[in-house]
């Protein structure tokens, strides 16, 4: 770990890329109703409705929704990590930038698909 600086990367990396990217979903994409982390463990809670804050899956369950983003995800070479409403971005911690800002360009597009599946 040491040589590979993982805690410094994982640092680095929740300071200053995780957030701008994720972020950067957040602002383009209204089913995102929060994006909150710490290092290199984030998550996303998805919403059908921004303004109202309504899960886009009820606390103890999927929805069709959620479960469109996962197999969206997967059949893009993603695996996705979800838990209700929430979707949680967490890399590898040697991961490189180039790698982390493709999973979120797939996370992009993913949401592009599921466009129509909430209020927003």
């Amino acid at each position: 770990m040491r040589d590979e600086k993982i805690v410094e990367n994982s640092k680095r990396l929740g300071q200053t890329l995780m957030p701008e990217l994720l972020g950067g979903l957040r602002d383009k994409h209204q089913l995102i109703g929060e994006v909150r982390g710490l290092g290199t463990f984030w998550a996303l809670d998805l919403v059908s409705d921004r303004r109202t804050r309504e899960p886009l899956a009820p606390y103890g369950a999927s929805s069709p929704a959620m479960n469109k983003i996962v197999a969206e995800c997967k059949a893009r070479g993603l695996m996705p990590f979800t838990n209700y409403n929430r979707l949680h971005v967490v890399p590898a911690l040697n991961i490189s930038d180039e790698d982390l800002k493709q999973g979120v360009a797939i996370l992009d597009e993913v949401f592009e698909v599921v466009r129509g599946e909430y209020k927003g």
